[in-house]
């Protein structure tokens, strides 16, 4: 998801919301600080509270709520995502929901904790809280970068889902060139021919250097499972290579080698279309099971606490 100017009606409001937060935390908690007294409902209680933890007060509860409540519905975009046919609301909608509301988390976080991180079982519910956040955030920077990326390095970009056919079609392409051009090959080794003599007739009509470089280097490429360890696999390389087998062969195999360079380009274009997408695309797997761990921990911190103040009342 892109950030552009349709966010902004999202951060005025996280702003006000979070301004209007951070007003109430000061007045209820440290009402000396500020010029004015504000008044709040009765049952705040004492202001500011006896109670030393600040999220087991009433203003804190609420704030521990209400972030809890947001990592809910955050966790159901997903369910959102598998049912584009449910009328609550477009996608979009949901995903700019989830990363403002999300982000409103953090100061209520804040106020909830008192700025603190509490005892061993807070600071590793903290912990993971910063760690879900923070691949939250580093998700969202790469969707940012990357699409722009692609866009500029990419001649072209295909469905990604199609590259493993697409790329098994272009070895199919150059492999049905090396049968072609095999046929002189084996009317050469018929012919007996030495060493020195088959070099000369390479220099004019025979394609054996290219026979050779298809052999040693563009068809193991082109079938390669990671095309970035191969030698064509880097485009500096790869325009060497393919500068040197220009001038070793003659006139008539120069088509078919600038097609072999295209099928190059392109394959070496679906492998950066393809670590690109899965940048874009991997962050999740650490994301999505830290942020249903979070769920999981919050909701037993919740149940802590409440036993705790249950037991101390």
């Amino acid at each position: 998801m892109r950030v552009d100017r349709s966010h902004f009606p999202w951060l005025i409001f996280i702003l006000a919301a979070t301004a209007l937060s951070g007003l109430l935390y000061a007045a209820n908690f440290h009402p000396s600080g500020l010029p004015i007294r504000i008044p709040l409902p009765a049952f705040f209680g004492d202001i500011p509270p006896i109670r030393r933890t600040v999220g087991g007060t009433p203003l804190g509860i609420i704030f521990g709520s209400i972030a809890y409540a947001v990592f809910l519905f955050a966790a159901a975009l997903g369910i959102r995502k598998k049912k584009r046919l449910w009328p609550i609301g477009s996608t979009q909608l949901w995903l700019k929901a989830h990363l403002w509301l999300s982000s409103f988390t953090i100061p209520l976080v804040l106020f909830h904790c008192g700025f603190t991180s509490g005892g061993t079982h807070t600071t590793w519910l903290v912990v993971l809280y910063i760690f879900v956040m923070g691949s939250g955030f580093f998700g969202l920077a790469l969707q940012q970068f990357i699409p722009r990326l692609m866009k500029e390095r990419l001649p072209r970009e295909v469905v990604f889902e199609q590259i493993p056919y697409l790329r098994g079609k272009l070895f199919e392409s150059a492999l049905k060139i090396r049968n072609e051009i095999g046929v002189l090959e084996n009317a050469l080794a018929a012919a007996g021919m030495s060493s020195e003599a088959e070099e000369n007739i390479v220099l004019e009509d025979a394609p054996l250097p290219l026979i050779r470089f298809m052999d040693e280097e563009c068809l193991p490429y082109l079938a390669a499972n990671r095309g970035d360890r191969r030698r064509l696999g880097n485009a500096n390389a790869a325009n060497d290579l393919f500068r040197t087998l220009k001038s070793n062969v003659s006139e008539r195999w120069q088509p078919i080698v600038l097609r072999l360079q295209d099928a190059c380009n392109e394959r070496r274009a679906m492998d950066l279309q393809t670590n690109l997408q899965h940048w874009l695309h991997t962050w999740l797997i650490v994301h999505v099971p830290t942020s249903f761990a979070l769920l999981v921990f919050t909701a037993w911190h919740a149940w802590v606490a409440v036993s705790f103040l249950v037991v101390t009342r």
